[in-house]
């Protein structure tokens, strides 16, 4: 299955991921973390963000998610990500995009152990 995420919060969010991936961001400027955003999660609903083994890429992954009332879980994890949807290795940790509309965000970091598979819900 991969990483699913689910929302347990009374309204939409957005969401966001990074994850370690040096086959598609290391080298360079890139900090060996690939970017990938904007899930839309309606109340209730889940997205399969990720659909390979997790414990394959790493056990540590990181998220940003923000709710439509405001409410928002991050971390101190820093990057500049567009404000429209976006991923693949276009989007690696640290390059310093500079394109029109990008927005600061935190990611906070979550550890998966082990395991290939992984669902993380968001809940007040």
């Amino acid at each position: 299955m991969g990483l699913v995420l689910c929302n347990g919060y009374p309204t939409t969010v957005w969401t966001s991921i990074m994850f370690y991936s040096p086959e598609s961001c290391g080298g360079g400027d890139g900090g060996d973390f690939e970017m990938m955003g904007w899930w839309v999660l309606a109340p209730g609903s889940c997205a399969l963000v990720y659909a390979n083994d997790l414990a394959d890429v790493n056990r540590y992954w990181y998220y940003f998610t923000e709710a439509a009332d405001g409410a928002f879980w991050a971390g101190p994890f820093g990057a500049n990500v567009p404000r429209t949807a976006f991923g693949g290795d276009q989007w690696c940790w640290g390059t310093g995009r500079s394109i029109p509309e990008l927005v600061r965000i935190g990611y906070r970091e979550f550890d998966i152990g082990d395991n290939d598979d992984y669902t993380l819900t968001f809940v007040p």
